[in-house]
């Protein structure tokens, strides 16, 4: 669990970088578990797109499902 001010430090990290993965009309498959991963591996702080047409309700559906599968901390979810 990170704290609020390392949340807080992380975001700010965030504004300045590009989402490197969308999440479309297919759901979060194996293949995109895997990348994203080796993204965190190697740049600890990515950004991720949500597209309107995904499978998800909400956008915080997506991360939460995705953090799961990834073992990773979500900072924000705009």
């Amino acid at each position: 669990m990170i704290t609020t001010k390392q949340r807080a430090a992380l975001r700010a990290m965030a504004n300045s970088i590009e989402p490197i993965f969308q999440i479309g009309k297919n759901e979060i498959g194996p293949e995109l578990i895997t990348e994203i991963y080796n993204a965190l591996e190697a740049r600890e702080l990515i950004k991720v797109q949500v597209q309107r047409n995904a499978p998800y309700g909400q956008t915080r559906e997506a991360c939460d499902e995705l953090c799961e599968k990834v073992h990773a901390e979500p900072v924000q979810v705009i």
